[in-house]
């Protein structure tokens, strides 16, 4: 049975709720119906607020460390849909973060090498980039079919940072000045939609930079609860805090996360769907038969809406793409990719996103595009195809990609 709308009345002060997060929860259970992952098991413990109690517990010691606990930990998505649901603010990503960092230490959680390995190289950006330049090259061939890897043109050899630079050069735009986290991953092996956002941005007379000393944002440590993302924070935190630009765009909502958390206080952190659906962007012109029969599927990736709340439907930024487009069902629901959790929980993440893929089968339209602004999860929605979720022809995109200049 649904619960009820928690009313507004029944918040306590957020900053109290900030102290101790464990402490916090009033154990309504308005979290239990968006959490993706007690909606699959219906298991308490396999919730927000069983999680909350359980690490209470733990940390009051009333119970010890358990393999249960650990368990109950590493099964939530990191979603946090439950945050903007709660009525008691209660910080649960803060707590997660912790308590994930907590069980590694302690030798609880164990990621496993490939996943240590993904993380020293994203710490090393010059070696992550000249690792990946064979992947590059098989995904401008589109002969790297792997299940997360979506088809794409990315550049081989020049970095976003010196495509800006030449870009800006060339076209001197005089209007906002904004600084571009080109991420790791999305630098290393989607670098197409680095390019793509660096063109949108100044064909909206954006002027765009790209701070050559900024690293990884330090999503993927949180996510895994790995040490080190202090020294990320720091790196960053001087990377974008100088007077040069008056904000800093992402064009992926997990690593937007990371750097609000990062530069919290000092440079604001914008989407650079929301930043550029607040401008009003060059509008693409379509023909006749594109507008009649490409249909797009807007999903809105849980780290933008649930995590940054920009909750808003970018309607101005879809517009200017010049196709029809309609919210895919379930779009502010989890699609199980949880930054690394489709990597590391590969059975519960299909068994998530084939609740949300399913609609694909039977979506009007030819082509069908599902359309996110989330590298991560664009790698989950690929893998819709390859788990036999989705039987019919589709093909994923970044938003972003739709306003390009350069792009169809």
């Amino acid at each position: 049975m649904p619960h009820p709308t928690p009313p507004p009345a029944s918040k306590p002060d957020q900053a109290t709720a900030a102290r101790d997060p464990l402490t916090a929860c009033v154990h309504c259970g308005f979290c239990l119906d968006v959490c993706p992952t007690y909606q699959l098991t219906g298991d308490e413990n396999n919730s927000p607020r069983g999680r909350l109690r359980l690490w209470r517990e733990e940390a009051e010691g009333r119970i010890g460390s358990d393999p249960w606990t650990d368990f109950y930990t590493q099964e939530c998505v990191g979603c946090l849909a439950c945050e903007p649901a709660c009525p008691a603010n209660v910080p649960y990503g803060l707590a997660l973060e912790q308590v994930r960092h907590r069980h590694v230490t302690e030798g609880r959680d164990k990621p496993d090498w490939r996943l240590r390995i993904a993380d020293w190289l994203a710490r090393h950006p010059a070696w992550f980039n000249a690792t990946m330049l064979p992947a590059r090259a098989l995904r401008r061939l589109n002969l790297l079919r792997h299940r997360n890897l979506f088809p794409g043109t990315p550049p081989l050899v020049e970095s976003t940072a010196r495509y800006a630079e030449r870009l800006m050069a060339d076209r001197r735009p005089t209007g906002p000045r904004v600084a571009l986290l080109s991420g790791c991953l999305m630098e290393a092996v989607f670098r197409e939609l680095n390019f793509a956002t660096v063109r949108v941005l100044i064909e909206n007379n954006v002027q765009v930079f790209v701070p050559a000393t900024q690293g990884c944002c330090g999503a993927f440590q949180e996510h895994l609860g790995l040490a080190g993302v202090d020294r990320l924070r720091a790196q960053n935190r001087q990377a974008f805090g100088g007077d040069d630009f008056d904000l800093v765009v992402t064009n992926s909502a997990g690593c937007g996360l990371a750097l609000s958390k990062t530069l919290a206080g000092d440079k604001p952190v914008r989407d650079v769907i929301d930043f550029l659906n607040d401008l009003g962007p060059v509008t693409r012109e379509r023909g006749a038969a594109a507008v009649t029969k490409t249909r797009l599927y807007v999903d809105l990736p849980c780290h933008l809406i649930h995590g940054q709340r920009v909750d808003r439907v970018p309607e101005r930024a879809l517009a200017a793409t010049g196709y029809r487009w309609e919210l895919a069902p379930l779009a502010r629901e989890c699609c199980g990719s949880g930054g690394v959790y489709h990597l590391r929980k590969p059975e519960n993440a299909r068994e998530i996103l084939a609740k949300k893929s399913a609609f694909l089968n039977q979506a009007e339209g030819d082509p069908v595009w599902l359309v996110t602004t989330n590298h991560v999860c664009m790698m989950q929605w690929n893998s819709a195809r390859a788990a036999g979720l989705v039987r019919r022809p589709y093909e994923v995109r970044h938003l972003i990609q739709l306003l390009d200049p350069a792009g169809k």
